[in-house]
């Protein structure tokens, strides 16, 4: 089970990528349906572009640990340090 979010941690992106995306969804589907003040669109624009980083975030994340994996010998994984994937 994962620990619940502390309220400084969706500042600084510590928001699961699957919960940033379900809220992103959330707030598209909320400005494309309701006829919300302009106010209100501003505000979950700002929220929704807080969203997007974080996940872009998370998948470049994801991407560079992707790239580390390497097959050893034995057909297992292994992490394959950063400096010989740029030496690659």
């Amino acid at each position: 089970m994962s620990k619940p979010a502390k309220a400084g941690d969706a500042a600084k992106g510590g928001v699961p990528f699957e919960e940033a995306l379900k809220k992103l969804e959330g707030i598209v589907d909320a400005m494309e349906a309701d006829d919300l003040p302009l106010e209100t669109l501003l505000a979950r624009y700002e929220e929704g572009a807080r969203l997007v980083k974080i996940c872009q975030e998370k998948l470049a994340e994801a991407e560079v640990k992707i790239q580390q994996l390497e097959k050893t010998a034995a057909g297992e994984l292994k992490l394959k340090p950063l400096d010989e994937i740029s030496n690659d």
